[in-house]
């Protein structure tokens, strides 16, 4: 077993670059076997979903070169069709094969998705797309099987039940290739979904309205290939700028695109940030002790599900009480249980969470229920006296590339350590 070993107290201090974003790239990848050419792909993320996702592509037939660390060519032209793993069941996005296969094929049968256990998240509503252009669908046996009934699907009108990023993502990628117009209507905004229509379009495409609650797709006879490069990463940034907030100090997080991250860095800045837009640099500073805050998360472009463990973690050490509502997923505040091992006074009532801050945390084990909750775990670290263990941290390298050696890079004092036997304090968690 592994786990990441963390002696807390310290400020950070220096730069810290960020990698693709995770949420575009398990799309963007999916979305080659669109593509009857080769694409060039580019600022991947180093992750294990991403590992996942190109293993089972290349058993599915695409020929993929590795040009270099971030960078892949994905060849797919005169590629037949052959059904993903069982692997792919591992991780959320395996959900994304069901419009690419279905869109270039005709045909999907794939594993139902897996990923973080954060609540009931339902696929119903990309099913009801796919029907709605014309395919049979069935899940049978942990399988969603999707025929399209003349062997193309067709353009339809979509209107989602529910903002849902995944459905909006799936169905786009279904709709590239379908015949006539397809509109998506009650679409998800957020960035990776205007990433994933650039990247389309890239290769031949016709998508508008991304990154408005309208899509229109007009569908392609064929696309011919390119070349595309990954959005920086929205979490990735939030976390670090989180870290900082949390542990205090001085860092530069760089290579983002700001205008992401306005819910975040605004929200800092309203807990006693001093927060620097320097174009594609965001710049943090918090000396005195963090204010309380308000929050609720809110589908784009409002605040982040994906960044609230990680500023609930920083609300626990603010001078005061907040309130952190949770309006997207059911059981997003597992994790609680683990910050009150380090000292942490905060009541879940459902979706809300009442934060009474305390002056410090103390160093635990504690485990990463999830990735997100697997960040702030680390993020509590940092900010803690004494020594905190990490455990289950495969979790958190599903979305984040080189989390020890970034966060050494800002002098954090965390290492990864390999141990025989799961801790005692550790047991019986679940």
């Amino acid at each position: 077993m592994t786990q990441f070993v963390i002696h807390g107290g310290k400020k950070l201090q220096g730069e810290v670059e960020i990698s693709g974003a995770k949420n575009a790239a398990v799309a963007i990848l999916p979305a080659a076997f669109l593509v009857d050419g080769e694409c060039r792909i580019e600022n991947i993320p180093q992750i294990s979903d991403v590992t996942l996702l190109l293993e089972s592509m290349a058993d599915m037939g695409a020929e993929i070169r590795t040009v270099n660390r971030t960078t892949m060519d994905i060849r797919c032209r005169g590629l037949s069709y052959r059904e993903p793993g069982p692997a792919m069941g591992e991780i959320r996005a395996s959900y994304y094969f069901i419009g690419a296969l279905l869109g270039r094929f005709g045909q999907a049968r794939v594993p139902m998705p897996g990923g973080c256990d954060i609540g009931v998240r339902p696929i119903d509503q990309h099913l009801k797309g796919m029907r709605a252009m014309g395919a049979e669908v069935s899940v049978e046996g942990g399988y969603v099987n999707a025929k399209a009934r003349n062997g193309r699907l067709h353009g339809a009108n979509i209107y989602l039940d529910v903002v849902s990023v995944g459905a909006t993502m799936n169905i786009m990628l279904a709709a590239a290739l379908a015949k006539g117009k397809t509109v998506i209507e009650n679409a998800a905004r957020e960035p990776h979904i205007v990433d994933l229509a650039n990247f389309l379009n890239a290769m031949g495409a016709d998508i508008r309205g991304a990154g408005t609650s309208v899509i229109r797709v007009f569908g392609a006879d064929r696309l011919r290939g390119g070349a595309y490069t990954i959005i920086p990463d929205q979490i990735e940034a939030g976390t670090y700028l989180a870290a900082a907030a949390a542990a205090g100090g001085d860092v530069l997080v760089k290579g983002v695109i700001p205008k992401h991250l306005f819910s975040i860095t605004a929200k800092l800045e309203e807990m006693g940030c001093e927060i620097i837009d320097m174009g594609d640099m965001v710049r943090i500073r918090r000396d005195g002790r963090l204010h309380t805050a308000n929050v609720k998360t809110m589908p784009y472009p409002g605040f982040p599900t994906d960044m609230q463990p990680q500023i609930v973690t920083c609300l626990a050490r603010a001078g005061g009480t907040s309130v952190v509502t949770e309006d997207v997923w059911d059981n997003r505040f597992k994790y609680v249980s683990e910050l009150a091992k380090m000292g942490a006074k905060i009541q879940v009532d459902g979706k809300v969470a009442v934060i009474e801050g305390v002056e410090r945390l103390s160093g635990a084990t504690v485990k990463a229920c999830d990735l997100r909750a697997g960040a702030a775990m680390v993020i509590a670290g940092l900010s803690a006296e004494g020594v905190t263990r990490v455990t289950e941290i495969h979790h958190i390298q599903r979305g984040y590339e080189d989390l020890v050696q970034k966060l050494r890079g800002l002098g954090a004092d965390i290492c990864e350590e390999e141990v025989s036997e799961e801790p005692e304090s550790s047991k019986n968690l679940a």
